[in-house]
Order: C-alpha cells, then sequence, then structure tokens
C-alpha cells in the first residue's frame, strides 16, 4: 500500500497558479499510479484531473483543466507535482492524491480503482 501526503493547496485570485505536492512513501512507488483527483464542493464524486505513472514519463491529463497543468515527479523524493496555472473560480474543490499498484501503466482512471488516498489540500480560487 501507499501512504499520500499532499500539501501545497490555498487561496489564489483567479488566473493565479498553485503547485500541490504529494508525498508517496511505500515500497511499491516505482509500480503505481498517483492521480490528482478533485471533489467540487456539494459533489459526492472526485473526478481525476491528471495521473502519471511513476517512474516513466507517462502522464494523463483529463477534463476542464487539460491545458492548464503540468504534472511531474521527484523519483528520488518520491514526490508527485500538480502545477495549475490560469486557475478559474470553476477549480475551487479540494484536491486529493491517489494511487494505485500495478504493472503496465495507470488504465482506467476511475476513482474506484484506487486504492489509496492522502486527506486532500483545499483550493480557492476567487473572482
Amino acid at each position: 500500500q501507499v501512504h499520500l501526503v499532499e500539501s501545497g493547496g490555498g487561496s489564489v485570485q483567479a488566473g493565479g497558479s498553485l503547485r500541490l505536492s504529494c508525498l508517496a512513501s511505500g515500497s511499491t512507488y516505482s509500480r503505481s499510479c498517483i492521480g490528482w483527483f478533485r471533489q467540487a464542493p456539494g459533489q459526492e464524486r472526485k473526478e481525476v484531473v491528471a495521473a502519471v505513472y511513476t517512474g516513466t514519463d507517462r502522464t494523463y491529463y483529463v477534463g476542464s483543466l487539460k491545458g492548464r497543468l503540468a504534472i511531474s515527479q521527484d523519483t528520488a523524493k518520491n514526490m508527485v507535482y500538480l502545477q495549475m496555472n490560469s486557475l478559474k473560480p470553476a477549480d475551487t474543490a479540494m484536491y486529493y492524491c491517489a494511487a494505485t499498484i500495478r504493472d503496465g501503466g495507470c488504465g482506467e482512471l476511475y476513482e474506484r480503482n484506487f486504492a489509496s488516498w492522502g486527506q486532500g489540500t483545499q483550493v480557492t480560487v476567487s473572482s
């Protein structure tokens, strides 16, 4: 299992940027897909925004944030980062880092496929 801790959320004005960080610990980091999900206020489900298969250059971007995101990793530190630019009030949400251990890539990026979750970090974008 992978233990995850997020940081880097905060409050910004529209058009601003934030970089979220996810520290992943566990012996299987190198065979993990780590994804960033978000849950908007009042929404029950989390939606994936980006993912990376650790130790490779395979990255995935999904949804309305596509084009404004960059996911990256520092394998020496077991860190995954999410750079978010040109933020909009609609991006306000709790952002979660999640992981699943699997071979061959990330597979389908559904919430149910990710076994380990961090506690979340709040991102608030004001107009």
